[in-house]
């Protein structure tokens, strides 16, 4: 999907993650649409990195890379300035880095829980008050997930991470508006975790309402709708083929 009208030209998006998987296809789309990215990713990401720069390159778009581990929420804040420093003005931020590991409430670690809340959930909300602080219009999209509807029993850290953005995505919509505009988009079934193969999403499919799983385009065409639709905020998009209503837990 590309905006002809030019909505998005010349702007510039920070898209966190955006490496590999669904960060790295928004990136990309974004670049289509002459939005010029910042490409933010962590030490894992190392060897993928140089080959998603060269993806989402296009002709007259300006892609940059940074990295920063957000597991320390001091870079978070040594992150940003940079780019304000070497770059300028964040006109868009698209929240998606995060961590997906496995966990059960009974036996999580305090330790394990504070490092997931820190990378999904406090990292996201303190580069939103950093788009805040530069009194300048602009847009946030936090990438959440339609589990946020349900109880995953097996990974009760990523749950509650999601869980905490999901209502700071409203919360930031009021506190930042008329500035700033923010959203959420809650994938479902659309690409399995780091380690699976298509196998792996096809036994998941049963979920949702269309037994089958989603497209990355379904998510990257929600984004440009939300930063081109500029009466829309507070709002949460479930991608998820109606997964959020079916009302069963993850196992």
């Amino acid at each position: 999907m590309n905006i002809n009208n030019n909505e998005l030209k010349g702007k510039t998006a920070l898209v966190t993650g955006a490496a590999k998987r669904i960060g790295k296809e928004i990136a990309r789309v974004l670049a289509q649409n002459h939005v010029n990215v910042i490409v933010h990713y962590c030490f894992s990401s190392d060897d993928d990195v140089e080959e998603a720069l060269t993806d989402i390159k296009v002709p007259g778009v300006e892609i940059w890379k940074f990295k920063s581990d957000f597991s320390n929420i001091d870079n978070v804040d040594i992150f940003f300035e940079e780019i304000r420093n070497m770059i300028g003005t964040v006109d868009i931020l698209i929240n998606n880095a995060s961590i997906f590991s496995s966990s059960k409430l009974s036996t999580l670690s305090i330790k394990e829980l504070s490092n997931t809340l820190t990378v999904n959930s406090i990292a996201p909300f303190r580069l939103s008050q950093h788009m805040a602080k530069q009194k300048h219009d602009g847009c946030i999209i936090n990438i959440l997930d339609s589990r946020v509807k349900r109880y995953d029993l097996g990974h009760a850290a990523y749950q509650i991470s999601k869980n905490m953005l999901y209502h700071m995505t409203e919360m930031m919509a009021v506190e930042f508006a008329p500035q700033l505009r923010v959203n959420g988009i809650a994938p479902g079934i659309i690409l399995p975790p780091d380690g699976k193969d298509e196998s792996y999403i096809r036994k998941l499919s049963h979920r949702n309402l269309f037994n089958r799983s989603g497209k990355q385009s379904e998510i990257t065409d929600a984004v440009l709708f939300l930063l081109t639709n500029t009466f829309v905020t507070g709002e949460v998009l479930f991608i998820d083929g109606g997964q959020n209503l079916k009302g069963e837990l993850y196992e």
